[in-house]
């Protein structure tokens, strides 16, 4: 090739590619705009472990925009009290709350299904139903009811049945015990007797250690004995029948959430799904080391008995007839759920229980 021609052609690509470079950076600009917002959280920062779900998820966000659409999270109290996230979200008081969906079914049950009903679904049943079923479908419809748009980001996994300063064998030992426990669980555990009690995280201790309570569920046990449950209850029950797999949501205002550039919806969205992963992995790390500490620390591991098992599944199917015919949005979702349940649960009984079961007798042998 002619030099001169050769210089010649390669200055006007390069002329170009400028040129292309100038017109794009306007485009650029335009699609990922400096955004701030606001995410609050109903947990403290002592609880690292759900309230890093919150982090994890801004984490990815702020990273995968270069800074550009940055998340600040803000523990319960910094802005509103914990059981005020999802109100002050679709307030628009702040764009983002992170919280369990199941706090605020007192305004209206169908909460309850975005995170964990009593005998529902576990950890991995949860997300195919979220993920590949109606669930976000489904909920999202609600939620938009509420000024809210969800997005699962966590899950603690099927969790303990909590603290009691006695044992409980039978129905009969659980009339008149208060016990604080979150969700419609309360509304069940009413059923057999128990009173409920709806305290945020950081008040459970002290009412524990006065007895203001007599009971108290949480999570499991690294989050149990950060809280120190352990000093003020002995006997350490499961499992919690109540959360077999509850799920933690980011709720956007909805408002803001159409306002969003596109690019801008789907890291969002793809970094609550990595915090969801994420969340359940160091649960799954973190819980069999505490609960070595714990049962060294004196925790008496004690399991429900079936009799109180059988009457607190027979006091939620009551309980789901009774708001089934009260409620259409709460059954349309429910009826969907249950469908899933069952074929799930075919599946999971063959392959998973059967590996986990025969592993379990190994270690309980001697040979793990």
């Amino acid at each position: 090739m002619d030099r001169r021609s050769f210089i010649k052609k390669a200055g006007v690509a390069g002329a170009g590619a400028a040129a292309a470079t100038t017109l794009a950076a306007p485009a650029i600009a335009q699609s990922m705009p400096k955004v701030t917002w606001r995410c609050t959280s109903s947990f403290p920062k002592a609880l690292d472990t759900i309230y890093g779900a919150a982090e994890t998820m801004a984490k990815f966000v702020n990273e995968a925009t270069d800074g550009n659409f940055q998340v600040q999270v803000f523990a319960a109290g910094e802005i509103v009290p914990g059981l005020q996230a999802a109100d002050a979200a679709s307030a628009g008081t702040v764009e983002l709350a992170h919280t369990a969906s199941y706090y605020y079914w007192g305004k209206d049950p169908t909460y309850a299904l975005g995170t964990a009903i009593p005998f529902g679904l576990n950890y991995r049943q949860q997300n195919a139903w979220f993920y590949y079923g109606d669930g976000n479908t489904l909920m999202n419809e609600f939620y938009a009811t509420q000024g809210l748009y969800g997005m699962p980001c966590g899950n603690t996994g099927a969790q303990m049945g909590g603290w009691f300063r006695k044992e409980i064998n039978t129905v009969a030992d659980m009339q008149g015990l208060k016990m604080r426990i979150g969700g419609m669980g309360g509304k069940i555990i009413e059923k057999v007797g128990v009173v409920p009690q709806q305290i945020a995280g950081g008040d459970i201790y002290p009412a524990l250690e006065k007895g203001t309570i007599d009971a108290t569920e949480w999570v499991g046990p690294y989050d149990d004995e950060k809280l120190g449950f352990n000093k003020v209850a002995q006997y350490y029950y499961y499992p919690g029948w109540w959360e077999g797999g509850p799920v933690l949501h980011t709720l956007a205002n909805l408002e803001k959430w159409n306002e969003l550039p596109k690019a801008y919806k789907a890291i969002l969205e793809t970094a609550c799904r990595a915090a969801n992963a994420d969340m359940m992995a160091n649960y799954d790390y973190k819980n069999p080391a505490a609960l070595k500490r714990l049962v060294q620390g004196g925790a008496q591991l004690r399991p429900f008995s079936q009799e109180i098992l059988e009457a607190c599944y027979n006091a939620a199917l009551e309980t789901y007839e009774e708001i089934n015919a009260q409620n259409a949005t709460f059954k349309k979702i429910y009826d969907n759920q249950l469908a899933f349940k069952k074929d799930a649960y075919l599946w999971a009984q063959l392959t998973e229980y059967n590996f986990d079961t025969f592993m379990m007798i190994q270690q309980r042998a001697g040979k793990l």
